[in-house]
């Protein structure tokens, strides 16, 4: 009776760790699909948090339209790099208008990001590239939304959403996250060791 019930426990260990692999193989698909944006303030002053949201409306107002008709994250990201001296340029006017000479730094990059909400979608863990605004010293806390597709860009009219650009198993996972609330957070704990390690 004893092997029995190794056995049995044994097996259903196993299929939990394929069915968890499988679905961190399917959010990994989905991080591929995605554009990030993260702004990070110079400080947690409430200057500073001001600013940085001054810098967020600005750079979503300028940015309403880029990717219109875009299919693909990879396309996003090929555009946004043709136009990140423009991004920059946006972010440091903010900043000069609210009277401080403080950098402006952006740059393209893959950074890591715990499980967010996002109005409806919730995004897992993980890598994703992001288009990334650091103000001053970088040292505030910080805001973040999704360029690809358009979720803080709402004033874009051409623009793909979320359903044209994931697979349904994927739009499954960002819009029901309340199904896989088990999952995520076990792919969250594993991606957060990984980037730890990584």
């Amino acid at each position: 009776m004893y092997k029995w019930m190794r056995a049995i426990a044994g097996g259903l260990i196993l299929c939990m760790c394929l069915s968890l692999c499988g679905f961190e193989g399917r959010c990994d698909d989905l991080r591929g699909r995605v554009l990030r944006l993260h702004i990070l303030a110079n400080s947690d002053s409430e200057e500073d948090q001001a600013v940085k949201l001054n810098v967020r409306d600005a750079v979503v107002k300028a940015s309403a339209g880029w990717l219109d008709g875009v299919e693909s994250a990879g396309e996003a990201e090929a555009i946004i790099d043709r136009r990140l001296e423009e991004v920059t340029e946006v972010a440091r006017r903010v900043v000069r208008q609210a009277g401080y000479d403080y950098p402006v730094t952006a740059e393209r990059c893959e950074m890591y990001f715990t499980t967010r909400r996002y109005g409806e979608v919730t995004l897992p863990a993980g890598r994703y590239e992001a288009v990334r605004l650091v103000l001053g010293e970088g040292e505030g806390h910080n805001w973040w939304c999704v360029l690809f597709p358009p979720l803080c860009v709402s004033a874009a009219t051409d623009a793909a959403t979320a359903a044209d650009v994931l697979t349904r198993e994927e739009d499954e996972i960002v819009t029901q996250p309340e199904r896989y609330a088990v999952r995520l957070k076990i792919v969250e704990w594993w991606e957060t060791i990984a980037d730890w390690f990584g």
